[in-house]
């Protein structure tokens, strides 16, 4: 039961990290069923569990509708913090925001650094998605454009999920 709850809250991290990439938003649906998998995870090893896990997004929550009022975070980045906490223990929880955080400096470093070192990108009409994306993350790079931190919540949560219990 748990490894086809991995599979399934990776899988929707990934989307929500592609989609972030590739447009800088997170679709709400992403955000919901995270939240709908993850509340079902928790009720299955009990009521009391779920409260715990519950409480904990909550103050995870409000700590981020902080950051997002000083326009320090986006809203999606928000609701994606919030919906991967309510699938996790509050220990968990705890190691999701350090390695959230962890990912989120790294991805910023690695922003700083391309945006010294990336060329502009032209491509002709037919060439694949990813070259596209490519393209279109080295001209938000040298604008220096926001960054798509749905990617940083998403190798927390996936850092939370594949070592479970190990903190």
């Amino acid at each position: 039961m748990y490894v086809l709850f991995v599979i399934t809250v990776l899988a929707l991290l990934g989307a929500g990290a592609w989609r972030d990439i590739a447009t800088r938003t997170i679709p709400d649906e992403v955000n919901a069923l995270l939240f709908v998998v993850g509340s079902l995870a928790r009720l299955a090893q009990g009521p009391q569990e779920l409260l715990y896990s519950g409480l904990s997004a909550m103050m995870l929550f409000l700590l981020c509708m902080s950051l997002y009022s000083r326009g320090l975070v986006g809203g999606g980045d928000v609701k994606l913090i919030t919906a991967c906490a309510i699938g996790l223990s509050p220990s968990d929880c705890y190691v999701f925001v350090v390695a959230t955080a962890l990912a989120g400096g790294i991805l910023g470093i690695t922003y700083l650094l391309f945006s010294r070192r990336l060329a502009p990108m032209r491509l002709a009409k037919r060439t694949s998605i990813l070259k596209r994306v490519i393209a279109v993350e080295t001209w938000r790079v040298r604008r220096r454009g926001p960054l798509p931190y749905g990617v940083a919540i998403a190798a927390g949560g996936a850092f939370v999920l594949l070592h479970p219990g190990n903190f």
